[in-house]
């Protein structure tokens, strides 16, 4: 009997690995760990034929080295910049990814945070859980009206564009690959994003991360926003230098803050274990700094669950199977990304 294809997953749930059993059936060797993937756990592998991350996984080329029988990497997430691309091409490893999942799913989790800020749920909540039904301070404003500015019109931020126009919004964009035909349709108005800060009533970020977005908002143009404009990012949080991010905060350029991403949201799992651990500095600054927003009424913090419903999951890891499918029946397939 031929030996079965050796298939890891990292950063699974039971029920995803549930899932992912009645899928790919019994025809492989699945194991399935909850931990993220690095170089301290790269032993689990050695034999691994295809393996399959999420965003806190990092294929470090040191890791890639110690899968000798690696062919595919198959990311559950649209980002990839938690992979060495070069050492995987280096070593004629596939890379595939999940181009589209969640337009809507994200795109609902942005307004969830523009509405929470626009209309002070979250401080609404806190106070009747106390028992206090006082409406001082609670006034919100409309949306009817009000400037949306979204940076980066693809497949998220054009879902944003839409549900902005139920709400009766102008709207804004701002994206190196301006579609016009979109322009049209959906009446909205690409601008610099100089022009974006300067008169956005709210900001939201939809571009992806990489050399071109790096630090895209930052200390340079961060005194052009509006005075008191919302910001709500679903993206990731590299996109503003959080140097610009806590300066708008503390100095009122941003009248509230939606955030799913943030600067060190990665090391939750380090503070849960500061005791047992060594913490760079660098960390310790980034967590402090996290849970000095936390205690600020006009900052909403959400733990990177944008992508995170029922549907959208089942999404992901369907186009999961169909990768490692059309990697296993095509034997001349080899792509990265």
């Amino acid at each position: 009997m031929a030996k079965k294809i050796t298939i890891v997953f990292f950063e699974i749930t039971f029920r995803e690995k549930n899932y992912l059993k009645k899928k790919l059936g019994k025809n492989f060797e699945l194991h399935f760990y909850k931990e993220k993937l690095n170089e301290g756990n790269a032993a689990l592998i050695s034999d691994a034929v295809i393996i399959s991350p999420f965003i806190y996984s990092k294929l470090s080329s040191t890791v890639l080295k110690k899968a000798t029988k690696l062919k595919l990497i198959a990311t559950r997430s649209t980002g990839y910049n938690h992979i060495d691309i070069k050492e995987a091409k280096k070593r004629k490893v596939s890379v595939s990814n999940v181009p589209y999942y969640g337009e809507n799913t994200i795109a609902e989790h942005t307004f969830a945070l523009i509405l929470a800020l626009s209309r002070n749920l979250h401080k609404a909540y806190v106070r009747t859980i106390r028992n206090d039904f006082s409406l001082k301070g609670l006034q919100g404003f409309d949306l009817r009206g009000k400037t949306l500015g979204v940076i980066g019109a693809g497949n998220i931020g054009v879902h944003v564009i839409k549900i902005a126009k139920g709400f009766g919004m102008r709207i804004i964009a701002s994206d190196p690959n301006p579609k016009h035909i979109l322009e049209e349709l959906l009446d909205f108005k690409y601008v610099s994003l100089n022009e974006l800060l300067k008169t956005s009533d709210i900001i939201t970020l939809h571009c992806p991360y990489n050399t071109a977005t790096h630090h895209l908002i930052n200390m340079d143009n961060v005194s052009l926003i509006k005075k008191g404009a919302l910001f709500i990012n679903t993206a990731r949080s590299g996109i503003i230098e959080p140097k610009a991010l806590y300066y708008a905060i503390d100095s009122d350029i941003f009248g509230g803050a939606g955030l799913d991403v943030f600067e060190g949201e990665d090391l939750v799992e380090e503070e849960n274990q500061m005791l047992t651990k060594n913490v760079s500095v660098d960390h310790l600054e980034a967590i402090l700094k996290r849970n000095i927003l936390l205690r600020r009424e006009n900052v909403i913090i959400t733990p990177h669950m944008a992508f995170d419903s029922v549907e959208a999951v089942e999404r992901i890891l369907d186009t999961t199977v169909d990768n490692i499918n059309k990697f296993l029946n095509d034997e001349d397939y080899y792509k990265v990304i």
